[in-house]
């Protein structure tokens, strides 16, 4: 019997260091992708809830503002360490609500944990910059003038995070966030409210004072357009779809508001023909199928030059045959379910419209026959077109479409034919060929003889084109949670 859920199993808001039920008395209902059976009931929030909570962050704004920063960092040390604490916990419940398998989940909560350590130690280097004032000549005077910038904390922060690594991917929000002295207001996924809910517990309970940090529970469109649009919110961190992304792109542009963009991508998964094969067929095993493809730098599609291609396809088949798809909570579980039954669906569209266009299914192919919940198979197609839907749209779960080129150029072609450019990998033994490729592929970060799915959490992070816009990485999210500021003094 599962244990269960925090809160009786229903999510409210958290507004000011109160619990908050909807305002308009509705709630939805959460069910376990491993089972499709109900989970719990999530608050149905709507724009006076949104603004309730904004409200309540923007009293906060000038007290944590002025917070000393090395009392910010002691918090944040705090906050790592009582995640780190109840990793187990949080881990489980990151099952039970996404799907993930638990093993996957326990190094999510790691990750998180050392997202606020990283903060905590950046909040050391948040510094701006000192002129030499004599070196202009205009206006006059200068040369007894010193001048520098300092980083004033931007605002009220309003943090939209996906279900996929509903703990870290918050926490690459919340944590940069309060660090450079900034109240967040968070709205989760509706998929994972009880994650964000815990970890707003744990910031709590480390000492941050109620109302810096306020959660906000229900759809985008009601909730999320009324976060973007209140007047006290001066930035928006999303991680998310490109299509959602881009509307609230144009919506937060008439607000002049700072946007930190992390959306969808196609990432390529190349392979010329002195690669280590064995090598390759691993790693992309692991960038392909990692948490059932649901991850926004898996490598979506597998370009393999035709020397190699038959003998690549094959060992994949084989590879992706032998992993154990179950439950997340079992221990041995590879792979798990996908979120919901409308991902089922889309995936069983991208398969059947590569099959029409002549691809064929080597593994897989749909939905495991005999289970309630929402799984896939581990599928690999081979001979897909770039004209393809999966290799035109991401298909966020476990299929790896094969691609072949000719040459250099053709895999050139293919990698950068999409309007994305989140990242790319890139096996060759050749590394002289392997920096001159690099610089050849457009997108935000390229692996050379790693897949597509690494990311370090304190280093930059993001897309170009219609796959992001800013970075996150801790210290590049904190100068973008920051505004500069000119200060002049004349010693005269």
């Amino acid at each position: 019997m599962p244990e269960a859920l925090p809160h009786d199993g229903r999510a409210d808001h958290l507004i000011a260091g109160a619990y908050v039920a909807p305002s308009s008395g509705a709630y939805d209902e959460l069910r376990d992708p491993s089972t499709a059976a109900p989970l719990g009931r999530v608050a149905r929030g709507n724009a006076a809830d949104a603004e309730a909570a904004v409200d309540a962050a923007a009293r906060l704004e000038e007290r944590w503002a002025t917070t000393p920063a090395h009392e910010r960092a002691r918090l944040l040390r705090e906050i790592s360490r009582r995640i780190a604490e109840q990793r187990e916990e949080f881990a489980r419940l990151i099952a039970r609500e996404v799907g993930k398998p638990v093993t996957d989940a326990r190094i999510e909560a790691d990750r998180a944990s050392e997202v606020y350590g990283f903060a905590a130690e950046e909040c050391r280097h948040l510094t701006g910059q000192t002129f030499p004032a004599d070196a202009y000549a205009r206006p006059s005077g200068n040369e007894s003038r010193l001048l520098f910038t300092v980083r004033d904390p931007i605002g009220v922060v309003v943090a939209i995070s996906p279900f996929n690594f509903p703990l870290n991917l918050l926490s690459h929000k919340v944590a940069p966030a309060l660090a450079a002295g900034n109240p967040v207001v968070v709205k989760p996924t509706s998929s994972a409210p009880f994650t964000a809910l815990k970890l707003a517990e744990v910031i709590r309970s480390a000492g941050v004072p109620d109302g810096v940090l306020n959660v906000v529970l229900g759809p985008g469109g009601a909730v999320g357009n009324a976060l973007i649009e209140h007047p006290a919110t001066r930035l928006v961190t999303f991680t998310g779809s490109t299509e959602t992304g881009r509307a609230i792109a144009e919506r937060a542009a008439r607000g002049t508001k700072r946007l930190i963009l992390e959306m969808g991508g196609l990432d390529p998964f190349i392979v010329l023909p002195d690669a280590p094969l064995d090598r390759a067929v691993a790693e992309a095993v692991r960038g392909v199928f990692s948490y059932s493809g649901q991850v926004c730098t898996a490598s979506k599609r597998l370009l393999i030059h035709q020397e190699i291609a038959d003998r690549f396809a094959e060992r994949l088949a084989e590879a992706a045959r032998a992993l154990r798809v179950g439950p997340a909570l079992e221990e041995s579980t590879q792979v798990g379910p996908v979120i919901d039954a409308g991902a089922l669906d889309r995936l069983h569209e991208m398969v059947e419209d590569a099959r029409g266009r002549s691809a064929r299914v080597l593994a897989g192919g749909g939905r495991r026959a005999g289970e309630a919940g929402y799984f896939f198979e581990p599928t690999v197609l081979d001979g897909v077109t770039p004209e393809a839907l999966v290799a035109r749209e991401e298909p966020f779960g476990p299929i790896a479409p094969i691609l072949r080129f000719r040459d250099e150029d053709e895999a050139i072609r293919i990698a950068n034919g999409t309007p994305y450019g989140l990242q790319a990998a890139l096996y060759t033994n050749d590394l002289r060929q392997a920096f001159q490729l690099a610089r050849r592929i457009r997108a935000g970060g390229v692996h050379i003889n790693d897949p597509t799915n690494l990311r370090w959490d304190a280093l930059p992070f993001g897309g170009i084109r219609r796959s992001g816009l800013g970075r996150e990485g801790l210290a590049d999210a904190m100068r973008e949670m920051t505004e500069v500021k000119l200060i002049s003094v004349n010693y005269r």
